[in-house]
């Protein structure tokens, strides 16, 4: 049975699904304004490889993932560039696409846009306001995370700890027109020379957490089984996210489990672009494999953060290579028989043990070199099915 690293109960659980053999996963995705780095990759590749995995244990996966087309960076940097903010969203998302295309990492079910489920936000916050759960206050629209006493259960942190992360995480906690330092907005009045949108509370435009609060909702239903993204977003936004979506529906859980990635580093510090210390896609594209990059993210484990050196991709290379020629091997004389089929148990094993892809490796290249030693044909051919089946399920095109 597969057991996943809960973070919100900090255990490995047993997947129990909502549905029988069918899973819902929500993964939250990019902010279109700049380019693809190894950081975003280490999270898709990661839920690119639960999605296959839970495909090759014969769930039917319905997979969504979002485009936050509308925020203050995105507005900020068109600012910036003197552009449209829809024509800089488009143009990297194109990038993304391409650059996540190039790792073989699939298309989810649905990969949407915040602004394609604007009328869904909207209808929660003008529920939230009705029920008493939000509040108007300058033309904003702001959750009361007073009535909702569940807040923190996610993240664990205490007030004081909530207030300082939210401040540095784009939140303001010293905005006059609050009532709590913790309550977030759900909806922002309209501003000069910004996009906004009618509301019946006030023409404005959403706040981060609202957007896939309503996109969860829209694309798959108001409980889901798997809800991932970065390990920096467990605050605020998951937290915010968990609070506004039960006070909507009245249904808890809002996720059954929570799956969070852990940082990329680079120099010591977190790969991210307002750092500017980013280790970007389309660079590395240009000097090694895509199996190579893809290799190195899964050789680290999910929850682990890990420093980036690029030394590991000249190793990872010859692993790939190794693999390849195992792959392609042809031979030789009748032998003894064997019983490949222990790998693909021994695969299904660390799998099912939180998808340790690490050990998985290790065992990928125990079978390239035992089919280099093997003497028997069939074997031969028994092995490389095998390493196929798990190569495959690890998202490798080889």
């Amino acid at each position: 049975m597969l057991k996943l690293y809960n973070s919100k109960t900090r255990e490995k659980e047993i997947l129990k699904p909502l549905e029988k053999n069918k899973i819902s996963i929500y993964v939250c995705g990019i902010t279109p304004y700049d380019t693809t780095h190894l950081g975003h990759a280490f999270t898709y590749v990661f839920f690119d490889v639960l999605v296959r995995y839970l495909t090759f244990a014969g769930y039917k996966v319905n997979y969504a993932q979002n485009v936050t087309d509308i925020d203050d960076d995105i507005l900020k940097k068109a600012k910036e560039k003197k552009t449209d903010y829809k024509k800089l969203g488009d143009f990297w998302t194109k990038i993304y696409l391409s650059d996540m295309k190039s790792l073989n990492v699939l298309l989810p079910t649905h990969f949407v846009k915040a602004t394609g489920s604007i009328d869904k936000m909207v209808e929660i916050i003008n529920a939230l306001l009705k029920n008493a759960y939000a509040y108007r206050n300058g033309g904003n629209v702001y959750f009361d995370v007073s009535k909702f006493k569940r807040y923190g259960k996610l993240s664990k942190f205490n007030k004081r700890q909530m207030v300082l992360i939210s401040k540095e995480r784009g939140g303001d906690p010293n905005d006059p027109l609050k009532k709590n330092p913790l309550d977030f907005i759900l909806w922002q009045g309209v501003k000069e020379n910004e996009p906004s949108w009618d509301a019946p509370f006030g023409k404005g435009r959403p706040g981060w957490h609202i957007e896939c609060s309503a996109m969860v909702n829209r694309y798959l239903g108001e409980q889901i089984d798997i809800h991932g993204g970065g390990k920096d977003l467990i605050f605020p936004h998951h937290e915010s996210e968990i609070a506004q979506s039960e006070s909507y529906t009245g249904e808890s859980p809002f996720v059954k489990y929570w799956i969070h990635t852990a940082m990329v580093l680079c120099s010591g510090e977190k790969m991210s672009k307002s750092l500017g210390n980013l280790i970007m896609i389309k660079d590395l594209i240009t000097k090694y494999s895509p199996n190579a990059i893809r290799w190195v993210i899964l050789s680290h484990y999910y929850r682990h953060p890990w420093e980036f050196e690029e030394k590991e991709l000249h190793v990872c290379e010859d692993y790939v290579r190794e693999i390849s020629i195992a792959l392609k091997q042809i031979n030789k004389v009748s032998a003894r028989e064997i019983n490949a089929d222990i790998y693909l148990k021994d695969f299904i094993c660390i799998m099912n043990d939180d998808l340790d892809t690490p050990k998985v490796l290790r065992l990928i290249l125990r079978i390239a070199k035992r089919i280099q030693r093997e003497q028997n044909k069939s074997n031969i051919k028994e092995l490389q099915e095998v390493l196929k089946t798990i190569i495959a399920a690890l998202g490798f095109k080889l």
